[in-house]
């Protein structure tokens, strides 16, 4: 709320009290006028100044707004007393408006919103029963001695006292029903409340409900006719009104002190403490919240882990909490996994993640190491698995291609042998077919040997490697760049295999039309971006193949993310860091 804003509301809550006050004092009818007014401008500027200022400390809260809202209602009660007959119309006709916006305030406390249909189905019925009951009513009604105010009936036009009656049952009598509703909602949100969210609605709820009960009783007393105990009522209702803003303010100012010592007492046990000291203990006692948990961003920003290296995601969290991102030099180290009703005084939990950020921060480095531990851990058993798995294959195709031919060839060669002098060109014939057969053998080997390690890549670089690579793929490649000098081989390996993996799950599972290779230098790393129009839907975790890649990736430092949605095509990207 812009400052000119929220001085111009205030000086017309001020005006309009003064305003009210005056009609008031002019009416001679009200019994201890001077009383009456003092509670009117109490109450009124109360609600007016106390939600400015809660308007103005959080305005995407609507708390503040609803209190301002009852504020300025409240005064319009008393215009039904005013000779000006427009005036008088909009008292008698909008008299009660506070009072649905009273149960609005308290039904949506404390972040301004109803977050229950009960709730808005309970509101939206007081609303009716406040204007158009309430109209319904006034014009049943006789035009003079109108009951209670003895005021002047300006909207009679037909006078029916059965209707009335039935009118005033109704909205009496729903006013009553509807007050014990609410106080039933407000009475289970608190039982079912966390610590933190009790302290939160103590701010409120108690003295709102109180004021609403003994506008229920108020309520009853006029059906019954009790005059002098109604009056009695009626002041006791108005100082519990009046109290509720005072409450709320003073839950404010225990808000504000309560943050201070929070975080004092936060800034001395971090500057004090030692290793041995648990960093989420003292964090849930600033807070107050036994529930606190901390998850730790991973440095390279691919989601958080927790104290022990674990993934998490604090994205996905249950009903009743929270995530509170803890950032530090611009970059997010941690995030607070707290009860949601924290979020109703964010500025604490602000104040104490500030005051923490270093802790964190090295918190976070250690829970980045002992993930890198595991990640590493496992790492080494797939990078085990996948040799034995490799000198597997490679026994394999050696003994299923190349080793049989190679027998095949040597019974050949004994028999051309055996038949050189009795049959030369039966030996002849025998020859050839063995040459044929050595011819196969050797492709076959060259074959393997390029699987193991291409030749072209020690020789030429990565450039012809892979320009060599796409020219055997059966799916259309397009080569985008390819780097200009030769770089480190181990950059070099990676890559080239990256590409041929990607190339590999491409022809054998993506069903794309054309492919797109990009090999660039930035930033002293080489990006290797292979881009298909195929099926997508791919996942590194669920086979070996990209899995390996990005172990491979992985212990040079760097770095494969693969975005696959179904539908969309493929794109792996690795970030291989170019050192010697």
């Amino acid at each position: 709320m812009r400052p000119a804003i929220g001085l111009l509301v205030l000086a017309l809550g001020k005006l309009v009290g003064v305003g009210v006050a005056t009609v008031m004092l002019r009416e001679e009818r009200i019994d201890n006028v001077w009383l009456h007014v003092a509670i009117v401008l109490t109450v009124g500027w109360a609600f007016v100044d106390i939600g400015l200022l809660a308007w103005r400390r959080r305005p995407e809260n609507r708390t503040g707004a609803l209190m301002v809202l009852v504020g300025f209602s409240w005064f319009l009660g008393p215009l039904a007393f005013s000779d000006v007959t427009p005036l008088a119309v909009v008292g008698l006709s909008l008299g009660w408006i506070h009072a649905a916006l009273f149960l609005h305030l308290l039904l949506a406390y404390p972040r301004g919103r109803l977050n229950s249909r009960p709730a808005r189905i309970l509101v939206g019925v007081a609303w009716f029963d406040v204007t158009v009951v309430q109209v319904a009513r006034l014009m049943v009604s006789p035009p003079s001695e109108l009951d209670p105010t003895w005021v002047e009936n300006h909207l009679s036009v037909w006078e029916s006292e059965r209707t009335e009656t039935v009118l005033q049952v109704v909205q009496d009598g729903g006013g009553v029903v509807m007050i014990a509703m609410m106080v039933g909602l407000l009475v289970t949100r608190w039982r079912r409340a966390t610590p933190p969210g009790r302290r939160v609605l103590a701010a409120v709820l108690p003295a709102g409900i109180l004021a609403a009960t003994l506008l229920a009783v108020s309520i009853l007393l006029q059906l019954t006719g009790s005059g002098t105990l109604r009056a009695a009522t009626d002041v006791a209702g108005e100082t519990a009104f009046a109290a509720v803003p005072l409450m709320f303010l003073a839950g404010m100012v225990r808000s504000q002190a309560r943050r201070s010592g929070s975080v004092g007492g936060l800034v001395v046990e971090l500057g004090t403490r030692h290793g041995d000291v648990d960093l989420r203990a003292a964090l849930r006692r600033a807070l107050r919240d036994e529930t606190l948990e901390i998850v730790y961003c991973r440095a390279d920003g691919r989601g958080y882990v927790d104290a022990q290296g674990r993934a998490v995601d604090p994205s996905d969290l249950p009903r009743g909490r929270a995530a509170t991102e803890v950032a530090r030099g611009g970059q997010t180290v941690a995030a607070l996994v707290h009860d949601s009703a924290l979020r109703d005084d964010p500025s604490l939990v602000d104040a104490v993640s500030a005051a923490a950020g270093l802790a964190l921060e090295n918190e976070r480095l250690q829970a980045e190491l002992r993930a890198r531990l595991d990640e590493l851990r496992a790492s080494r058993a797939r990078i085990v698995e996948a040799g034995d798995a490799e000198r597997r294959r490679l026994e394999r195709n050696l003994h299923d291609g190349a080793q049989q031919r190679l027998v095949v060839l040597s019974l050949g060669v004994r028999m051309a042998r055996n038949r050189l002098e009795a049959d030369p060109a039966g030996a002849g014939a025998l020859l050839e077919d063995a040459g044929a057969q050595l011819e196969l053998a050797l492709e076959e080997l060259r074959e393997l040997a390029r699987g193991i390690h291409p030749a072209v890549l020690t020789d030429r670089g990565l450039g012809p490697a892979l320009e060599s690579l796409v020219g055997r793929s059966p799916v259309p490649v397009a080569l985008e760049r390819l780097p200009a000098t030769r770089l480190p081989a181990s950059a070099e390996v990676a890559a080239y295999f990256v590409v041929a993996e990607a190339l590999t799950n491409v022809v054998k599972y993506a069903s794309a039309s054309k492919v797109t290779v990009d090999v660039s230098e930035q930033d002293g790393n080489v990006v290797v971006e292979i881009v298909d129009d195929g099926v997508g839907g791919a996942d590194p975790r669920a086979g070996s193949g990209l899995r390996g890649l990005a172990d491979r990736v992985e212990a040079l430092d760097g770095l494969l993310h693969v975005t696959s949605r179904p539908g969309e095509g493929t794109t792996v990207r690795a970030v291989i860091p170019c050192g010697s």
